[in-house]
This record gives structure tokens, C-alpha cells and sequence, in this order.
């Protein structure tokens, strides 16, 4: 079974290995009995939420079975609150699709996925918030929905289904353009979407090579910030050495102190595999509340 994407750019959408279905089990309950009563259940809760308009097949419901360790109430208590989201911020996601945020994907480095997983199978989101970001070529709101047409795709591959996702923002440079290009408004959008409607096993945050305005930010932040989500967030600054406690240097680039090559791919050659599961975005536009906004 594979463990990395083949071509480096894409997913991997194989149904799980043995041995990673093993991790399933001891970590989420996920056994074959488990899972078949926890579809069925899940499928009727939702078909008696007759506000509610999502797929119904199994490998749908899945996604949202696997992060609620397969208790069929607590998804659709998140499905809920995925449709609350997206209701109430309908203008900035409705009807969105991979070829509006092109150019944010292609021109600028700011969103990238680790072509590997980590010792622990989890994929590995950096961005880079700092100097190479220009809010005035990508405002908070394209960051958003680069960050949500990615998170759109992540979904598909069991691997990150059941073993999650980590998060690295790079504050490298950060200056008060950057501190600028956010607000209160737009830090609560992030925070909540990251802990109240992903519907993957966020495993941990790493702050990064951040100065001393990010005190700023870190202002902004804060107030959104629930206990769930401080547990899991780590600052660094510039001792890799630290981050290293947590993600193996050998499953690092050299960017942040790892053994493997230097970075040289970012979001413009995983726009082709963003763009390819156009279909799957398409879909997840129409899921949410049956009556619309």
C-alpha cells in the first residue's frame, strides 16, 4: 500500500491498509462492526434531519465518523455545524470552485502540503504568513478559501481521515503589512472554522519563526481560541529543536531543520491536484441546510 502520493502532487484515495485500519482501531473504534452499525445510525439521524441536505453513502459518511471516533450523534452534530457555517458566511464560499483561487495557488507560495507524511502518517500543512505574503495580491478572505478548497480535497484520503493533519504557520518576516491584512473578523472566521466545521483530526499547531510583533496577531487570535485548541498549539520561534519533539527531523525539509531536500514545489504544482476533485468541491457546495441560506 502506498504511504506517500504517486505523482508527489495528488491524494491518495486507496481504501486503508490493514495496518492502517489497525490504527483505526485502536485510536477510534473502528472496527467492522463498528462501522457498519455507526453508518447505519448515522445515515438514519440524517434522514430524519429533514433540514439537512448531505450524500448518504458510506464512504461519505465516513469522513465524518472517523474524526467523531465513530459515534453516529457527535457527526451529525458536526455535519450541523458545518451547515451553521456555511450559512453564515455564505457570500465568501457560495458556489465556490478551484478556478477562482487559480492565481492565489499558482502566483504566490503561501499554501503548501508536505509531499510526505509524518513518522506518524499525518499530512503536514505549512503556510506562510509572513513576509511572502502580500494581503494586497491574496486578502485574508482568498487565504480562506485556498486554506477550505484544500481542507475540501484532504478529506478524500483515509490515511488523513484517520491519522489527521498538522499545521505549521511560518511568521518569518512578518510585518505590520501582514498584521494589517488580518482583522478581529477574519481571525474569528479562521478559528472557528479550524475547530468548530473541518472535519478532520486537527492533531496539532506549530507557531514558527515569529517576532515580536506577532504579539499583535497573537492579540487578534487569542479571544477565538478554545481549550481543545490551546492543548494543541506549540510556539517555537526559531528552535526547530523544539519542533523537532514533536515532527521527525527526518519527515522535515531543511527550511525548518530536517533532513530532507529544501522546499522547491508550493501551492502551484498542487493546484492540478485541487483542481482535479473540481467535482467533490462541486458537490460539498451543495451540502449544508436543504432550504440554502
Amino acid at each position: 500500500m502506498k504511504t506517500t502520493a504517486q505523482p508527489p502532487f495528488d491524494i491518495v484515495t486507496e481504501p486503508p491498509s490493514q495496518e492502517l485500519l489497525e490504527v483505526s482501531r485502536h485510536e477510534l473504534r473502528e472496527t467492522p462492526e463498528v462501522r457498519e452499525q455507526a453508518i447505519l445510525k448515522l445515515r438514519e439521524l440524517l434522514h430524519n434531519a429533514t433540514d439537512l441536505h448531505y450524500a448518504d453513502d458510506d464512504d461519505f459518511l465516513l469522513v465524518f465518523l472517523r474524526p467523531c471516533h465513530f459515534y453516529p450523534d457527535s457527526a451529525l452534530k458536526m455535519m450541523r455545524r458545518i451547515a451553521d457555517f456555511k450559512k453564515n458566511n455564505y457570500p465568501l464560499m457560495h458556489n465556490l470552485a478551484p478556478e477562482d483561487e487559480k492565481l492565489s495557488f499558482i502566483d504566490h507560495k503561501i499554501v503548501n502540503v508536505l509531499t510526505n507524511r509524518d513518522r506518524k502518517g499525518r499530512r503536514i500543512l505549512i503556510v506562510s504568513c509572513g513576509a511572502v505574503w502580500d494581503p494586497k495580491a491574496v486578502t485574508a478572505e482568498k487565504l480562506f478559501r485556498m486554506f477550505y478548497l484544500v481542507h475540501l480535497v484532504a478529506q478524500l484520503e483515509p490515511a488523513t481521515q484517520i491519522n489527521g493533519v498538522v499545521i505549521v504557520m511560518d511568521f518569518e518576516g512578518l510585518s505590520l503589512k501582514q498584521v494589517r491584512g488580518l482583522s478581529p473578523s477574519f481571525s474569528k472566521l479562521l478559528l472557528t472554522f479550524l475547530q468548530e466545521a473541518v472535519p478532520l483530526r486537527m492533531k496539532e499547531f506549530h507557531i514558527l519563526k515569529q517576532p515580536y510583533i506577532f504579539n499583535m496577531v497573537w492579540t487578534l487570535f487569542k479571544p477565538f481560541i478554545g481549550d481543545k485548541l490551546k492543548k494543541r498549539l506549540y510556539f517555537h520561534g526559531s528552535d526547530m529543536k523544539k519542533l523537532h519533539k514533536h515532527i521527525d527531523p527526518a519527515d522535515l525539509p531543511k527550511n525548518y531543520g530536517g533532513t530532507r531536500p529544501a522546499l522547491d514545489y508550493s501551492s502551484r504544482d498542487w493546484y492540478p491536484c485541487i483542481e482535479k476533485y473540481t467535482d467533490h468541491i462541486q458537490r460539498w457546495n451543495g451540502y449544508g441546510y436543504a432550504a440554502g441560506p
